[in-house]
């Protein structure tokens, strides 16, 4: 009986796998499932480009919500409409986040498959990593929607303050900050050798090949630049410096020719917003 046992077991689970990868199929083969996810890509460019409308008003002195994610959608929040908006974005959101997700366990049917295991696990990896974000966009867009929305910058000073009481939490910071900047360096390598291109259907024309590649050096290097002011406000034991985008698009702003570089900066973040419309088209999903 044992060894019956033993050997339907390796069955059942192949076979458990192989309806999940079914199941998983037939969803991203949905048209409307993936309408939706592709309105993921719209949401994230109409964020992008609040965020680098809010850098550009700050850099000419003005005031209101902060120059990140959660103060994008403050800003919509605000606006006739806003509110819905932000509904359908949190659905969009959602969509795209689950894509990510299946895509991270069962890959995509429209992409190559990779050629090494490493390259497997990058992918699967990277996969991953965007359904979280998008989860997290989803969370966010709801929370505002409601009206119960709260800065990002915030948040991320306390849970680094909560951190930096104790030596584990500190060199936990240190090797996010370290995560952070790598992010924004692959951003930067995509951008500077255009490799989004493997990312979109049919052929790339050299406006969509410009927009990519100043939206994901902009993108690469605010993130980048987190990064850095998370390891800044560690060494210095500040954890208002780690207070994400907003504080380093801030700091920036507040360098010599501060305002002509975050003009640049938002100009870059808006581009990336543009780009992102592209891909809501032309993406491979």
């Amino acid at each position: 009986m044992s060894r019956i046992t033993a050997s339907t077991a390796p069955s059942t689970a192949s076979s458990s796998r192989a309806g999940v990868s079914a199941t998983a199929g037939r969803l991203t083969r949905n048209s409307a499932f993936e309408r939706f996810a592709r309105a993921g890509f719209i949401m994230t460019g109409i964020v992008h480009l609040l965020v680098g409308y809010i850098a550009i008003r700050l850099a000419f002195g003005g005031e209101g919500n902060s120059a990140d994610q959660s103060g994008a959608m403050a800003e919509l929040a605000e606006k006739p409409g806003g509110g819905v908006v932000l509904w359908v974005g949190a659905v969009a959101f959602a969509a795209l986040g689950l894509w990510r997700l299946i895509e991270s366990v069962v890959g995509s049917s429209s992409k190559p498959r990779p050629d090494s295991t490493k390259s497997l696990v990058f992918h699967r990896g990277k996969a991953f990593g965007e359904a979280v974000l998008y989860f997290v966009f989803t969370v966010s867009a709801i929370s505002f929607a409601r009206g119960s929305g709260k800065s990002s910058g915030e948040q991320n000073s306390g849970l680094t303050a909560r951190m930096m009481q104790s030596t584990s939490g500190t060199i936990a910071l240190v090797l996010i900050a370290l995560a952070i900047i790598a992010i924004g360096g692959y951003y930067l390598y995509k951008g500077a050798t255009q490799r989004f291109v493997k990312d979109l259907e049919g052929s790339v024309g050299s406006v969509t090949r410009k927009l990519g590649t100043v939206g994901y050096i902009a993108k690469g290097t605010a993130i980048a630049g987190i990064g850095v002011l998370v390891i800044v406000a560690t060494t210095r034991s500040e954890p208002d410096e780690a207070s994400g985008l907003d504080g380093a698009l801030k700091t920036l702003g507040a360098q010599p020719y501060g305002v002509f570089l975050l003009v640049v900066a938002g100009l870059g973040i808006i581009t990336y917003g543009v780009y992102n419309f592209v891909r809501a088209r032309h993406a491979k999903m």
